[in-house]
């Protein structure tokens, strides 16, 4: 048998431009090259330490420092401090916990989608897959927008700019979005530098206004007493005292944002020399001490924070236009330590506001390629991040435009998003523990699920607007996704061909060229079944009874998947040779069988009968259930595959 070969890249040079955007994308995870190393875990991206990737995802989780001690006095009053401890509670024994776990079973950047597409499976799998696709993008897109606004109104709202830039929210807003963008086009080196040396320096200025307080407190003993005195006089026992600080729990949750796009970036971080893709342990273990580190530096602040700002600055300071109003430590830092420092206070909070859109860039950049393109949901440029920088950059200008930069009217969709997936993560840890038979496990996290749970149906609840914002997310997701995947039926959608021995076999004993094959539905293996698709083939083509040829049989394992594996194995009935085919669509499976079964010299040829269904069911049983009217739609597959038509396998079609 001549050797098979493949199908022949088009030899077209690519513009600078489209290199320049196309540079850094990657194959197919299940193509050879997608690892590179023989022994260890290689992505498209740099890895770096994992304290630098925690840097990288802290700006946005860091950042909330600058706002959530100021939402929490609003929402809990004189109960701030023992409201965040309720918070601070869920984060070390529920989120930390249940993150850990997902960063455990998907250490490669699939997040906790993955671990919920496992378990489905199917077309019911991807629905829900691109469901969650949509609050990510909801809660991604708008940390973007969110913190550019927020940024750009510290900025519009300074005493020494606002004679300048005031009153010019969105246009600094989308510059702000501008530079986000290109540090990405730049690449994550460049982010990863710039996030490392933002949170380093806000942490220790955060760190220096927070001790100040704690030292005031420690030198005024009166200052506690009077306000448990308060808290006494508002709550009449300490039942009602926990109650209230359990209801307030929802308003405060956006401090829990971070958890998802620790584990997204995982393939951000350095892991052992040792590593290996079915076993990276150490990726694993250093993604477990990025979780539990940004976790503890961030109970810490949330509580001292909120102690010191509820204890030090005056109630009405928290009301709208009050001069603590989101931004409690920036107000504690002009008061007591200065202008001097709160100015370089204010600049520090500004920047991590600004840059706080990295983290959600960066998860972005690393989920969308993992589950679109294989879905066959969207082009294949979308593996590379340059073209997808420009994408979320101009959905992000969008964004700001239909909401005018406007902070608090996008803060119901980011809470919705960000719960969405926290409450979607803790589902999917709870049901992995039952499916192993882990029975603690499973009643701990499922506790945490119902948490989650009650915690977004709160805040949707309460903020309805933010759940129609996260659906219209999530019917874009599913149009353009839908779109795609009907736009590219018709590729080759096989990234290799594997013959097993007994194929391999088969095929060196049958040495005739042109090689003839005859397609036959999967099912029917009696010998009588065969002598007759062989009376009918041969009367069909006007085969003599001297032209031997293969039967061809094409069985869909998995329609929703679409790009696959084919694996070919072989049988003999009588003196029948048979060829069995798996993929994920039969004519696909049958097009990628017959280019790999190309020798040098005429193409092969495959025999098949029209089908009796209508031409809208058929097009529907092909995107859905991978099989369709298998002649034309094989034959247009292979006219894209291969141009040139001396070197294309050719398909018979009779009644």
């Amino acid at each position: 048998m001549t050797p098979p070969d493949s199908v022949p890249a088009p030899s077209i040079a690519p513009s600078p431009i489209k290199r320049w955007l196309l540079e850094g994308s990657s194959p197919e995870p299940d193509q050879p090259g997608y690892y590179e190393g023989e022994h260890s875990v290689q992505t498209k991206h740099q890895t770096h330490p994992w304290w630098k990737v925690m840097c990288l995802t802290g700006v946005d989780y860091f950042s909330t420092l600058g706002y959530q001690p100021g939402i929490a006095a609003l929402a809990a009053g004189v109960l701030s401090p023992l409201a965040t401890l309720v918070l601070v509670l869920v984060t070390l024994f529920g989120a930390l916990p249940m993150y850990r776990r997902v960063a455990q079973e998907s250490p490669h950047g699939d997040g906790s989608i993955s671990m919920l597409e496992r378990l489905l499976g199917f077309w019911p799998g991807k629905f829900l897959v691109l469901a969650l696709i949509g609050f990510v993008a909801t809660g991604f897109v708008i940390t973007i927008t969110l913190s550019a606004a927020d940024a750009a109104a510290h900025l519009t709202e300074n005493p020494l700019l606002r004679p300048m830039i005031g009153g010019t929210q969105v246009p600094v807003t989308l510059l702000l979005i501008t530079l986000l963008g290109a540090v990405f086009l730049r690449g994550f080196n460049e982010a990863i530098g710039i996030a490392v040396g933002i949170v380093i320096v806000y942490l220790g200025l955060s760190a220096v206004v927070v001790v100040d307080g704690l030292r005031l407190v420690a030198s005024e003993p009166q200052i506690i007493p009077d306000w448990w005195a308060m808290v006494q006089q508002s709550y009449a026992s300490p039942l009602a005292i926990i109650g209230a600080s359990l209801l307030v729990f929802p308003r405060l949750a956006l401090g829990l944002s971070g958890f998802e796009t620790g584990v997204v970036v995982m393939p951000l971080i350095k892991g052992d020399a040792g590593d290996t893709e079915a076993a990276p342990a150490g990726r694993i273990r250093n993604g477990q001490n990025l979780l539990t580190t940004a976790a503890l530096i961030m109970s810490v602040f949330l509580l001292t924070s909120s102690l010191v700002t509820t204890l030090l600055i005056p109630t009405a300071a928290f009301q709208a236009g009050g001069a603590a109003n989101g931004r409690a430590l920036a107000y504690l830092a002009h008061q007591r330590l200065g202008e001097t420092f709160g100015t370089l206070y204010d600049v520090s909070t500004i920047a991590i506001l600004w840059f706080a859109g990295a983290s959600a860039m960066a998860g972005l950049l690393n989920i969308v390629p993992r589950y679109l393109p294989r879905y066959g949901m969207a082009p294949d440029w979308m593996r590379a991040n340059r073209p997808l920088v420009l994408v979320f950059v101009t959905v992000a200008f969008v964004v700001t435009l239909a909401f005018k930069a406007n902070v608090d009217a996008q803060a119901g969709a980011y809470a919705t998003g960000v719960l969405a997936l926290m409450t979607s993560a803790a589902v999917a840890v709870t049901l992995s523990s039952v499916r192993r038979r882990q029975r603690t496990q499973s009643w701990a996290f499922g506790l945490i699920s119902l948490i989650f749970i009650y915690t977004i149906s709160v805040t949707v609840i309460g903020n309805p607007g933010g759940l129609l914002i996260a659906l219209l997310f999530i019917a874009a997701v599913l149009v353009v996704s839908f779109a795609s995947r009907v736009q590219r039926s018709f590729e080759l959608r096989v990234s290799r061909v594997v013959l097993d021995d007994s194929a391999v076999q088969l095929l060196k004993s049958f040495p005739i060229r042109p090689l003839r094959l005859v397609a036959h539905r999967p099912g029917c293996y009696t010998l009588a079944e065969y002598c007759k698709q062989e009376l009918r083939a041969r009367q069909m083509a006007h085969l003599p009874d001297d032209v031997p040829f293969l039967f061809l049989e094409a069985e869909v394992d998995d329609a929703s998947d679409f790009s696959d594996v084919v694996e070919v194995s072989s049988v003999r009935v009588g003196p029948y040779g048979v060829l069995k085919a798996r993929g994920s669509s039969v004519p696909n499976t049958i097009a990628a069988v017959m280019l790999h079964l190309r020798g040098k010299g005429a193409p092969p040829q495959v025999y098949m009968r029209w089908s009796e269904d209508t031409p809208l069911h058929l097009a529907l049983k092909f995107l859905v259930e991978g099989q369709g009217d298998v002649p034309p739609l094989t034959h247009e597959i292979l006219r894209r595959a291969e141009p040139n038509r001396d070197r294309r396998p050719i398909v018979h079609v009779g009644g």
